[in-house]
Parts: structure tokens; C-alpha cells; sequence
């Protein structure tokens, strides 16, 4: 069986792991230096680049620091694939520090440890980076036959789209959760989906909400938007 690499083994790695392993012998590394278990052999970083492909799936504030480590010991003619929910910031980390025969392949797999349990049309967005070994159409096929529709997008169109459903998605979440929205025994559909909302985003660390926010250099002015409405519609109701 073939082998790949995956650094990072947090809850979103782990879903990863589970799509990858159809097909693959999985090779990981975590920076937070976790111990094997029976099923998961967690190997040191210099093991895992010796793959052809490495799946890079850490946290957003911990991702340059990375790949500057990975650059200096790094071999020819592999590959790299992030999965970060930003991309005009880890493309460019990449495209920085990594040396130029190493290939690149930006991704950001739109769901999580949670959504992915009840959402049945999955999407990935994906761009060919510098894609020197011509490694994208294989995997664009891949998750394509795991039933995950690829839709190949450039960062800069990414993170632009993200700012305006992601950003907005875990801030309301997370605004909802600070107001200290609950269950009660009069609950419509629609304020369940809020409530909803709140688990799935709120799952996630508060870490992951606030990379989403400084990384995605389109997030702040979506944000300011989105506040700016909150106030008019304030005022239109006080004016009834």
C-alpha cells in the first residue's frame, strides 16, 4: 500500500486520517509531540517528510514556524498539501520559505469535525500552488471519489468568499454563545439552526476563531460591515 504523510493530528487532522486512510498507509507527526496509540503511530517530523506527499494540517498560528522547520530538512521533489481554513497567508508562507522543487498544493476542506457528520454535500476548495510534479489531478480525483466535490479556486478568491461565510459564521456563533442563547420548550426550526450554530463553531477553539479573524486579511472589513447592519437595523426598529 502506498504511503503519505500527515503533520498535525488535532481534531481536524484525525477527520483527515479518516478520509486518506481509503487507500492509504498513513504516516503522522504532531508538534505537540503526542504519544502512539494502537492505532496511530506518531513518527518524528524528519520520518514523515521523507513521504513524496505530506498533508500539513496545524493550527493557523503555527503554520510559518513550520514550514521555516520543514525548509531546512526537507528533500527533493516532495510535496506539500495544507489544509488551513486561510490561504493568501500559508500560500505565500509557502511559497517563501519552501525551496522551489518542492510542490505545493493549497486546499481548505469545507467542514469539520462536527459538520461533517450531517453534512452530506461536502466541499474542498483547492489550487495548484506550484504544482511541480503534477500531483493536483490526482487528488482532485481523490476526493472527488470520496464524494467531495473540489471546486479549484485561487487564494485570494478563497479567502475573499471565507471572509463572508466562514468570518461570519463563527462570529455569530460565537456572539450568540457570549448573549448565552439556550434551549427552550417554545424552540422553532430556525432557532434551532441557531443553536446549532453555536455547537458547531463553539466546538472548535477559541484559538481556530481568532486565526480565522487576523489571518484572512478580508475578515475585518466583513466584520465591520456586518456590525454597521446590526446598528441600522437597531435603529429602524427603534424608529417603529
Amino acid at each position: 500500500m502506498n504511503t503519505i504523510g500527515i503533520i498535525g493530528y488535532g481534531r481536524f487532522g484525525k477527520v483527515l486520517a479518516n478520509i486518506l486512510q481509503k487507500g492509504f498507509s498513513l504516516r503522522i507527526h504532531d508538534i505537540e509531540e503526542k504519544e502512539s496509540t494502537s492505532n496511530v503511530n506518531i513518527l518524528t517530523l524528519e520520518k514523515v517528510l521523507e513521504e513524496k506527499i505530506i498533508f500539513v494540517a496545524v493550527p493557523i498560528h503555527q503554520f510559518e514556524k513550520l514550514i521555516q522547520k520543514i525548509s531546512k530538512i526537507i528533500e527533493n521533489d516532495r510535496t506539500l498539501i495544507d489544509v488551513c481554513s486561510v490561504k493568501i497567508h500559508t500560500s505565500r508562507v509557502m511559497l517563501k520559505y519552501l525551496p522551489k522543487n518542492i510542490g505545493i498544493i493549497s486546499t481548505h476542506p469545507m467542514f469539520g469535525p462536527d459538520s461533517i457528520l450531517t453534512n452530506q454535500k461536502l466541499k474542498m476548495m483547492m489550487h495548484k500552488t506550484r504544482d511541480c510534479h503534477n500531483q493536483y489531478p490526482f487528488w482532485k480525483k481523490y476526493f472527488n471519489d470520496q464524494n467531495i466535490n473540489v471546486l479549484d479556486m485561487s487564494p485570494e478568491e478563497h479567502d475573499k468568499l471565507a471572509a463572508n461565510t466562514q468570518g461570519i459564521t463563527h462570529f455569530l456563533g460565537r456572539t450568540l454563545k457570549e448573549f448565552g442563547i439556550s434551549k427552550t420548550n417554545l424552540d422553532t426550526q430556525g432557532f434551532r439552526d441557531l443553536l446549532n450554530l453555536v455547537e458547531q463553531t463553539c466546538n472548535d477553539s477559541w484559538q481556530l476563531y481568532s486565526d480565522l479573524q487576523f489571518y484572512n486579511p478580508y475578515t475585518k472589513n466583513t466584520i465591520r460591515r456586518l456590525k454597521e447592519s446590526f446598528e441600522k437595523i437597531k435603529n429602524d426598529s427603534e424608529g417603529i
